[in-house]
Formats: C-alpha cells, sequence, structure tokens
C-alpha cells in the first residue's frame, strides 16, 4: 500500500488507522560506520508509516554484505511481521544489532520485503548526497518556511511579558504548529540563563536552550535558538523562539495561542524505538 498525501503527514495517525508509504528517493544516500561507508545507495526506498519518522530502506546489493554479522535477535512488529537483525563490523569494532530487515512481511508492507535499514544513532554518520543529515531522514513531503513578519507576538510567564516583538520570523513546517522567532532585543534576556541543552534538527541544525527564571520560579528549557540554521532557514539565525505549549499565555496579534485542530507539535526528542 503506497499512500500519497502531501497534506497529510502519517505520523498524525487520526486516518484509517496503521498506513504505510514508500518510494524511491531521487536522493544518494549513505551511511558511515567508523571511517567507511558501510551503505551506498542511489535506489534508497524512504518510508514512512503511520506514528513514526521517516526510515530510509537500502537494497542489500548496495551495503558490504561481508560487514554484515547476522545477530539471535529478534523483534515483532504487528503491521510489519518478523524483523532480524545484524551487527556492522566496522575496523576494530562491532556495532552491536545496528541494522534490521523485514524479510517475510504481510502484504500491506510488502514494499519493505529484503530491504536493510541502520539504527540511526548508531551510524556515524548519514549522507543525502554530499551533505551530512542528523537524527532522522527527511520526509520528502514535510516543506519548511522561515518567513518574516509584522504580527504583534508577546509571550507571558507568571503574568509577567517576558517578550514583546511587532518583527517575527515565523516558521512553518508541513503539519506542526507555527514557531514564532524573535530578535534578542525584544526579549527579557536577563530573565533567561543558558543550559547545557542541545538538540538536532535534520531541517533547521544544531540548538541551543535557555530556562526562564521568573519570581523564584524555573521553566526549563523553554527558549531555544539555532546560532548557525541550515540554509534553508537561514532568516531565524541567531534569533530565539519558546515553546508555545510550555509557556503560560502565548498572544498573536492579541489572540491567545492554542493548538490548530488540523496541526500537531513537533517531537521533542528522537527515541530510537520510533525508527523501527
Amino acid at each position: 500500500m503506497v499512500h500519497h498525501d502531501p497534506q497529510w503527514s502519517l505520523r498524525d495517525g487520526d486516518r484509517e488507522g496503521w498506513q504505510i508509504r514508500a518510494e524511491k528517493s531521487p536522493k544518494w544516500i549513505r551511511v558511515k560506520f567508523g571511517s567507511e561507508f558501510i551503505a551506498d545507495s542511489k535506489r534508497v526506498v524512504t518510508v514512512t508509516e503511520t506514528g513514526k519518522l521517516p526510515v530510509y530502506y537500502f537494497p542489500l546489493a548496495d551495503i558490504r554484505q561481508n560487514q554484515l554479522i547476522k545477530s539471535d535477535k529478534r523483534t515483532v512488529d504487528p503491521n510489519k511481521g518478523e524483523a532480524i537483525y545484524w551487527h556492522i563490523k566496522a575496523g576494530d569494532k562491532v556495532i552491536e544489532n545496528a541494522a534490521w530487515s523485514f524479510p517475510n512481511p504481510p502484504e500491506k508492507s510488502s514494499v519493505i520485503s529484503g530491504l536493510v535499514s541502520f539504527v540511526w544513532n548508531k551510524a556515524d554518520a548519514w549522507n543525502e548526497e554530499e551533505e551530512e543529515v542528523f537524527v532522522h531522514a527527511r520526509d520528502p513531503y514535510s516543506r519548511i518556511d522561515a518567513i518574516q513578519s509584522t504580527r504583534h507576538v508577546q509571550v507571558i510567564i507568571d503574568g509577567e511579558i517576558v517578550a514583546d516583538s511587532k518583527r517575527p520570523v515565523i516558521l512553518y513546517e508541513t503539519g506542526l504548529t507555527a514557531r514564532y522567532y524573535l530578535p534578542p532585543e525584544d526579549i527579557k534576556l536577563d530573565l533567561l540563563i543558558p543550559t547545557q541543552t542541545q538538540t538536532q534538527c535534520p531541517y533547521k541544525g544544531f540548538a541551543k536552550y535557555w530556562s526562564v527564571f521568573i519570581n523564584g520560579k524555573e521553566y526549563k528549557d523553554v527558549v531555544w535558538s539555532y546560532k548557525e540554521p541550515l540554509p534553508e532557514v537561514h532568516e531565524i539565525k541567531g534569533l530565539l523562539s519558546f515553546y508555545n505549549e510550555a509557556v503560560d499565555v502565548l498572544l498573536i496579534d492579541g489572540e491567545e495561542w492554542a493548538l490548530n485542530t488540523k496541526d500537531r507539535l513537533p517531537y521533542k526528542k528522537v527515541v530510537e524505538s520510533s525508527l523501527k
């Protein structure tokens, strides 16, 4: 079953139960373990299924099979059947259970039969063409736009206006609630304390975080910024954004923000098990 609907993410899971979408990617995808690319393919299949992030699956012929070591591990997925695993030999190291495949999936998942994928965080690098990609495979139906605006954005925490701006950059991403990136000059920076938290996004790059301390309370990691965002969203460079859902009130042109029924909140963390 192949589902094509650029207006809806299979991650939403609110239509017709479980679905799977699979299509050949036009991109050259490589996976590095140690100093070598163990997988190198121009015919990768990008797979997205309900409730999970996109995954790259490789033809076995495009993988260095002499560096695959069969594992005894087996898992069962209710929609894809039994998965078998391999360890990866990379130089003097063996990375355990780093690759998996569904050799005999049911008919509804036959598009992934015999293809192989890798546990994202166990690889040393993933490349699309010559560009390194982080966190997970990019969804070909996700669009991201960073647009300058004159909307009036106010962030209120514990009764105090922490940010007040009429020059936000609004980040729109397919299926997600909008995020508002504000100039530092429009934020009460004395209330922000940097934390050690850092995250990666395949579409935006590396983010660092701040907590807000106000009236003796800590609102942990509610603010983030991309110092050097990827070129596609260069407009947000150095701007700061607040989690809409973590502050007390977010006002947009005087109206309180609420999650649109057609939108969703993005994942804050990528859990390894969500990639299988």
